[in-house]
């Protein structure tokens, strides 16, 4: 197990470190304190040839500019929250508003922007980083201080762990998770139509035109969101004009549990994403066009990549018959996510 730390640049007068994490079967992954951002993911195809499965830059100083929370933690609350307000305790919170009338993975200035405070963790068998970041009461409108702590580790069995705690002194919603875009191809396809997605959910939740929850749940079965068995990404894209970016409602109950299986045919890469969360937004790079240049200058174009964001529902604080996204003063909020990757 190995773990390199370096200073790249300044960002408000703090330096901005990259981690690097390899494991003994040379997995490698490249970690940064700002936005608590996984930047980077090599893994090898069937025949051991690693390439970088993730969209991203190259440089630190690209992720300021023109940047769809690639590889970011996304927080206080991941997703969107509808007509950015919601109401806790009788009292009315307004929030910053980034994507028309709502808020979305926590406003003009989420956790994707800020800078983590970074310790380097390790054990026997792993290899990682410990972020810390302490949001402010009514930080882009949400009340109470909210201390975050996110740990990354990198695993002798091809994992990658992603854990979360938060703590509170006032009530608040927290929704965290993490928004990396994969591409099991590396560099061989520019998009990821052929990519073959198994999703454990038998439910939905329906949307409206600005990806609201309309508050109904819906089965799977006979739509173009059944992948309870595995298919091609593709095969049913056309029956939705704007694209996969919904809400499936898991069918594990609270632990730890297979979510998403996705396998890669030409490579042989597989990925499978273990969560405790009760839902995953799968989004399909629908809003890429090949204005944003990432890694080595590459446009990164529609369906390039895709997402699976372990979540609670999306505007649950506004949707008293979602799960609760509420988190009390003396509660501690935990979710975890694991990522394996392995070939066929």
């Amino acid at each position: 197990m190995k773990l390199e730390e370096r200073t790249v640049a300044e960002y408000h007068g703090r330096p901005v470190k990259f981690f690097d994490l390899e494991n003994g079967r040379r997995l490698r992954a490249r970690l940064m304190n700002y936005g608590a951002t996984l930047i980077s993911l090599h893994i090898p195809d069937r025949t051991g040839r690693l390439e970088d499965i993730t969209l991203g830059f190259d440089n630190f100083e690209d992720y300021l500019g023109n940047n769809p929370y690639f590889g970011a933690t996304v927080g206080r609350y991941a997703n969107r929250i509808g007509g950015a307000r919601f109401v806790l305790g009788g009292q009315e919170y307004v929030l910053a508003r980034n994507e028309g009338p709502n808020h979305l993975h926590g406003g003009l200035k989420g956790f994707d922007k800020v800078m983590w405070e970074a310790v380097p963790v390790s054990d026997s068998r792993s290899v990682g980083v410990r972020f810390n970041y302490l949001s402010p009461d009514g930080d882009e409108g949400y009340p109470g201080n909210l201390d975050c702590q996110v740990t990354y580790l990198l695993n002798e069995n091809d994992e990658l762990h992603l854990a979360y705690l938060a703590t509170t002194d006032r009530p608040t919603h927290v929704n965290l998770s993490h928004h990396s875009y994969f591409n099991l191809a590396g560099s061989r396809k520019e998009n990821i139509l052929e990519h073959e997605l198994q999703i454990m959910a038998s439910r939905f939740t329906p949307a409206d035109e600005r990806l609201i929850p309309t508050g109904e749940i819906k089965e799977v079965a006979g739509t173009p969101l059944d992948f309870l068995k595995p298919r091609p990404i593709g095969q049913r894209l056309k029956e939705l004009p704007a694209g996969y970016d919904h809400n499936f409602i898991l069918d594990s109950r609270g632990e730890l549990a297979l979510a998403a299986r996705v396998v890669e045919p030409e490579s042989g890469r597989v990925m499978e994403l273990y969560t405790t969360e009760p839902g995953l937004q799968f989004y399909s790079g629908n809003f890429l066009d090949g204005t944003i240049r990432g890694k080595g200058g590459r446009p990164c174009g529609r369906h390039s990549a895709f997402c699976l964001e372990p979540q609670h529902f999306p505007d649950s604080p506004n949707k008293p018959q979602f799960p609760s996204t509420v988190l009390k003063p003396g509660e501690i909020y935990k979710s975890l996510t694991v990522i394996k990757f392995l070939t066929v």
